[in-house]
């Protein structure tokens, strides 16, 4: 029992394993099953060979438009190379600052790189949140938007997969594939913030003002023609009574 306790281990469905000899790699298990090891002098060294995550930690970034912004990203990767992992990384907990390393320095690149708009948006739609008031005045009201009418050329999607292409090729000489890579989440720090809050209640104040100021002016013409169907049975009823 002690012999094949010693000598004996399992690789589940989600595992790979190096076996090593004083150190040095003698093989590698991929498939499943029961196996066996010399004792004492063989190690089993487990990975995983399934999909791992990575969440960077939020950072503070400007863009080109020099707007500072919190970033934050995740990423998916696995192992497809453990014997060159082993070598070069060594254990899954080291494998997360690798991509501290690598990834964080290249999604500050490309945020650096574009307009905080191509980090938001993906495409030159136009967007919903406000009325669409055709008149002079609310064209000249709004043109403070950027956001509304500044094209865009690159998009989320494209600065998502600039991130990957970059990363990858430098992630690969550690046994790693980088499978996957996103901005999670995009947001102004707290001084841009409350500017931008207080530009949207600015927004909102004047989208209201010119409802108060066309229901005005809606009122006075009803009023009007009040007073002026009065007047026209006023006379009306005048004629009447002099024939």
């Amino acid at each position: 029992v002690l012999i094949v306790f010693v000598t004996a281990y399992t690789v589940d469905e989600t595992e790979q394993v190096v076996i090593t000899r004083f150190d040095k790699v003698q093989r590698t298990v991929l498939t499943p099953g029961l196996r066996f090891k010399l004792p004492v002098i063989e190690k089993a060294l487990v990975f995983p060979n399934n999909l791992q995550e990575w969440d960077g930690d939020p950072g503070q970034i400007p863009t080109k438009d020099k707007t500072y912004i919190w970033v934050n990203t995740f990423a998916r990767w696995k192992i497809v190379d453990p014997v060159l992992f082993f070598k070069t990384v060594g254990y899954v907990n080291r494998a997360q600052q690798r991509l501290d390393e690598i990834i964080d320095p290249t999604v500050r690149n490309f945020v650096t790189s574009n307009r905080l708009i191509e980090a938001v948006r993906n495409s030159n739609r136009e967007l919903d949140t406000f009325e669409d008031l055709g008149d002079e005045t609310n064209q000249e009201t709004h043109t403070d938007r950027p956001a509304r009418f500044d094209q865009v050329y690159v998009g989320r999607d494209k600065i998502d997969t600039g991130i990957l292409e970059q990363a990858k090729p430098k992630l690969s000489n550690f046994g790693i594939e980088l499978v996957d890579v996103k901005i999670k989440r995009v947001n102004y720090v707290e001084e841009v913030r409350t500017s931008v809050y207080e530009r949207m209640i600015a927004e909102r104040k004047q989208i209201a003002q010119k409802f108060r100021s066309e229901g005005k002016g809606e009122a006075q013409k009803i009023l009007g023609e009040k007073e002026r169907e009065l007047k026209r049975i006023e006379s009306e009823a005048y004629r009447t009574a002099q024939e």
